[in-house]
């Protein structure tokens, strides 16, 4: 598994800076298939965008970050012979903890420096299953030999954590935000509603067909929105390109980008780190792979890492997103069984005020709290970095 670590690098330091008392955040990119050293270090947090123009708002100036091309055969990882690809979450979490064992054991330093998973999209999908595994490891009840770390939380950016939900907002969401008529309402209700159908009856690959669907139906009935920020400029669709034949072409950020990221890491990044396998932008094998696990919800893993662990656990949303908007989140949120479900409920949501500006609002208690983040699509941190710091903040204080 190729990981990529930028130690803290604050602007100002004070003479006494030590890189060892600054939280330790891991990074892993969602898709499933897209690579968290490429699109999450170039395309959100890292120190460098794709141009390599130096970008203010990077992570790194607060935060040591670990970027993780996960599952394996993403971006720079890879697999051997007839090694077989993971087919569900709990196998990525497996592949996932041998990583960090691996690094921990390299280097011993952050043992002990409090660690937090910063997960998008799909990725927070993995993260689930990856927390409440490494809290086994590190807090064992069976006698087996504890891991020397330091977990204390995760924080999951528009998360793929129930999927269904996310599907049947789509026209609703589209609809009262003027994206789409009442036709195009009935048109995206129907075909979510057979996707629903293929999920309930436990047929994953025709629910996987009928997603496809409802994801064509809504660049067809927008004439081509931004799936991952609504507000987001976009060319209209020609009549000749009414039908996507693939849903990998969908899941993609902006093609420009995507040529520009291959360029630079499959040339002068692939040079300087000596690397002979060549850089998968997108893995197509690891959506294949996942098709079975892809639309099925980890709602239960939630709650067995707020019931079973002391994890402190924050979601957040970006507004304009409409892959999984906010209101599917919430959703589910709402539905979750755990020892501070009624007490979650009861919370004042507060505004989070920057420089007199709201910027978004957040809910909840130290263990669970749900973030609305105002202006931004799937991709928080680029979109509204304001509100992302705040919210890291929350996480590694608290």
């Amino acid at each position: 598994m190729f990981w990529w670590l930028y130690y803290a690098n604050p602007p100002t330091k004070p003479d006494n800076f030590n890189v060892y008392s600054k939280p330790l955040l891991i990074w892993l990119q969602g898709g499933p298939g897209a690579s968290s050293a490429g699109f999450g270090n170039f395309g959100e947090i890292g120190p460098l965008d794709v141009n390599l123009q130096r970008r203010n708002h990077t992570w790194v100036n607060d935060y040591n970050i670990l970027f993780i091309d996960s599952p394996v055969n993403v971006g720079f990882s890879f697999i051997d012979g007839n090694v077989t690809l993971p087919r569900d979450n709990r196998a990525i979490a497996y592949d996932l903890m041998r990583c960090m064992e691996g690094f921990l054991k390299a280097y011993t330093q952050f043992q002990t420096v409090p660690t937090y998973i910063i997960a998008e999209s799909y990725g927070g999908k993995m993260a689930t299953h990856f927390a409440l595994l490494w809290d086994k490891v590190q807090n064992p009840t069976d006698g087996s030999e504890k891991l020397k770390s330091n977990l204390k939380g995760i924080a999951l950016g528009d998360p793929w954590i129930s999927p269904l939900e996310s599907i049947l907002s789509y026209a609703p969401f589209l609809l009262n935000t003027g994206m789409i008529n009442y036709n195009g309402y009935e048109r995206i209700k129907e075909v979510a509603s057979l996707t629903k159908y293929a999920i309930d009856s436990g047929n994953w690959s025709n629910a996987i067909e009928q997603f496809k669907n409802t994801w064509i139906t809504i660049i067809n009935c927008t004439n081509n929105i931004d799936l991952y920020n609504l507000l987001k400029k976009k060319t209209p669709l020609r009549k000749s390109h009414l039908v996507f034949s693939s849903l990998a072409q969908t899941t993609q950020q902006n093609a420009r980008f995507d040529q520009q990221l291959n360029s630079l890491m499959n040339g002068s990044v692939r040079r300087t780190l000596g690397l002979l396998r060549p850089f998968k932008v997108c893995s197509y094998d690891i959506k294949h792979s996942l098709r079975e696990d892809f639309l099925k919800p980890v709602t239960n893993i939630v709650e067995r890492i707020l019931n079973e662990t002391n994890l402190k656990v924050f979601i957040y949303n970006g507004q304009l997103d409409v892959v999984i908007p906010t209101s599917s989140t919430l959703t589910w949120i709402e539905k979750l069984h755990w020892n501070g479900a009624e007490n979650w409920k009861k919370s004042e949501r507060k505004a989070i005020i920057i420089d007199n500006y709201i910027e978004g609002y957040v809910q909840g208690s130290t263990k669970l709290k749900m973030f609305w983040i105002n202006r931004a699509g799937q991709m928080v941190p680029e979109d509204n970095y304001q509100a992302t710091r705040v919210m890291l903040h929350m996480l590694t204080n608290a």
